[in-house]
């Protein structure tokens, strides 16, 4: 049975990132302990609130080496995702972030849609993605953010929201989702069983 431990970040969604795992019967801890970490076979990265927030948070908790050291499979969530670029802008600067993804976050460019991106959208895989396998096309995921990372060579899943950005992506071993697929019905809880079964 491998082990999965979801990186306690002291966000929100950690919990309910936990409980989706759990529907589909995996054992799950939630650890920030380096040993635990770094003994993993799939890592999850969950985030929600503000870049700032979060590698404060990260810093505190001496995550941030920790992160640059998984040589497993990492799933950022959301926020989780957006901290894996290099940086995202808030505010009147840009605040660094862990870099393995080489992209950064923007505030959207929505044209006349309402910011936040809020609810459910279709997202398109690249390539036939092996995180996307048996996840019927145009299948909705749920989305709450304001920034995003556009599209580049590390996109594997697009969304259109005034503009195209990305929905997934992956650098190496990091790989990253924009929306919740712990709260995205049966297309997440099957993007989530992909990326375990990988």
């Amino acid at each position: 049975m491998s082990k999965i431990v979801i990186i306690d970040t002291g966000c929100a969604n950690v919990s309910s990132v936990r409980f989706a795992i759990e529907r589909l019967g995996y054992d799950v801890t939630i650890s920030r302990d380096p040993a635990v970490v770094l003994d993993a076979d799939k890592l999850f990265l969950p985030g929600v609130g503000t870049a700032t927030e979060a590698m404060k948070n990260l810093e505190e908790r001496d995550l941030i080496a920790l992160v640059q050291q998984v040589k497993q499979p990492l799933l950022g969530i959301c926020l989780g995702m957006q901290l894996l670029g290099n940086s995202s802008q808030e505010g009147k600067s840009d605040v660094s972030c862990l870099g393995h993804v080489p992209a950064s976050t923007s505030l959207m460019d929505t044209g006349d849609l309402p910011l936040p991106h809020m609810g459910w959208n279709t997202v398109t895989p690249v390539d036939n993605h092996p995180l996307f396998k048996d996840i019927p096309e145009n299948s909705y995921f749920y989305f709450v953010h304001s920034y995003a990372m556009p599209e580049g060579d590390y996109t594997i899943g697009r969304c259109d929201y005034g503009h195209a950005f990305s929905a997934a992506v992956q650098s190496g071993n990091y790989y990253g989702v924009q929306f919740h697929p712990e709260r995205s019905s049966k297309a997440g809880a099957q993007l989530i069983k992909n990326f375990l079964e990988m």
